[in-house]
Parts: C-alpha cells; sequence; structure tokens
C-alpha cells in the first residue's frame, strides 16, 4: 500500500539522519578547513603533555545547549547540541531498533554532541551519561569499549580534574565496512547523578589529533555541575 511505502520510507529516512548524526562522517566542506586555534593551558594532574584548545564556553550546566550531571568548555567554535534518546525513533520496528543501538553504549546513552565542523574538523565529542550504581569510572569506561565492537590496544590512564577522579582510555577502532583503523578517545567519571562518558572519534586518525586539544580542554575544565 502507498501509505506503508511512506512509512517506511519515512523511517529510513530517520534512521538515515541518525546514522549520519552519530558516524561523524559528513561530507567535508567546499572552503578549506580553518585551523583551531590552541591555548597554552597547563598539563593536568596526571601528567599529561597536551595542550588544551582555546575555550568557547561552557556546556552542562542549567540553560546551556546541554544539561549534564558536570560542566565543561568546549573549543572555540564547535556547537553543542543535545541528544533526546527517547524520542529518537519514530515508531517502527526498524528505526526504534537502530535508534537504540546508536544512541546506547555499554552502560550509558547518549546525551549530548558538540560538533567540531564550524572549527574545520570532521568528528564530534560526544557525550553519554548512565543511572547511578555502584561501578567505578574504569569498570564504566571498559564496558564502553569493550560495546563498541572491533577495538584493540587500549591504554587506560587516570586523572584528577575539579576535584573529580576519572579514567581515560586511548584505542584503535577498526571499521569493517571501510577496512580501515582510526585513533580514539574517551574518559570516564562517576557522579551522584551516574556515570559520565566523554568520547572523541573523528573521521580518521589524523582529525582525531587535530582535535585532541578540545578533548584536553574538556578534561581540564570537567567539574560535577
Amino acid at each position: 500500500m502507498l501509505v506503508g511505502a511512506g512509512n517506511t520510507r519515512r523511517g529510513l529516512a530517520h534512521v538515515a539522519l541518525l546514522t549520519a548524526v552519530l558516524t561523524g562522517c559528513a561530507e567535508a566542506s567546499d572552503e578549506a578547513p580553518s585551523a583551531s586555534t590552541s591555548a597554552s593551558a597547563t598539563a593536568d594532574a596526571a601528567g599529561g603533555s597536551e595542550k588544551a584548545a582555546e575555550s568557547g564556553g561552557t556546556i552542562g550546566t542549567s540553560g546551556s545547549a546541554c544539561e549534564l550531571p558536570v560542566t565543561f568548555d568546549i573549543a572555540a567554535k564547535w556547537k553543542a547540541k543535545s541528544i533526546d534518546a527517547k524520542s529518537a525513533g519514530d515508531g517502527s520496528d526498524l528505526a526504534d531498533e537502530i535508534a537504540d543501538a546508536l544512541l546506547h553504549q555499554g552502560p550509558v546513552t547518549a546525551a549530548c554532541e558538540v560538533d567540531a565542523k564550524p572549527a574545520g574538523h570532521i568528528g564530534f565529542l560526544r557525550v553519554w551519561t548512565g543511572k547511578p550504581g555502584k561501578d567505578d569510572a574504569r569498570t564504566v569506561l571498559e564496558a564502553f569499549v569493550k560495546a563498541e565492537d572491533n577495538t584493540s590496544k587500549p591504554k587506560y590512564t587516570t586523572f584528577r580534574s575539579g576535584g573529580l577522579d576519572g579514567v581515560e582510555v586511548e584505542y584503535l577502532f577498526t571499521s569493517k565496512l571501510l577496512e580501515e583503523t582510526k585513533k580514539e578517545r574517551a574518559l570516564a567519571v562517576t557522579t551522584a547523578s551516574g556515570p559520565v562518558v566523554l568520547h572523541l572519534g573523528g573521521l580518521d586518525s589524523e582529525e582525531h589529533e587535530d582535535m585532541l586539544p578540545a578533548f584536553e580542554l574538556a578534561k581540564q575544565t570537567l567539574r560535577t555541575a
């Protein structure tokens, strides 16, 4: 029936939109990307040596683009947008199933994404949140990485920021579809409102490396909301 076909097309279109939102594989702009500016922030207590990006404001607070259990600064020109996982599907079984798979990873659910494209990069810094529980940050982060599949060579380190004790991981992700391997990074902290995971991907390892100052800025300014 035509009605059924229309519903199917809308469902598939919605799935495609969700996939585009959460893969970060958007096409590059015709204009040459601008270089991101970095501030020479000092390394955190964990002994890191990476520089943090110039701040473009704080998110996580009430009234900000994303209200979260934590607050942190996002890099200049990066744009934050809240993700409503509860209303991501369109009611069709296929769209709801794919939305659930994209928006949930291990013990956490996608809550916010910060788009790097306005700053000239192809990738996202995403925030995932979970329900309060007994798992520590390391356990949450290990479950998050394991749920991604096709990951390898994880390297875990600890850090402290704003009174929060956290765990960070660097690892490799291999796309079976593209037959390519790229670097990814994530960190996790636990709060009274539940665990929080910040994840930085990127179109490829080069983009990932270019966006690391934004990740470092978020880590260094991380606080409980």
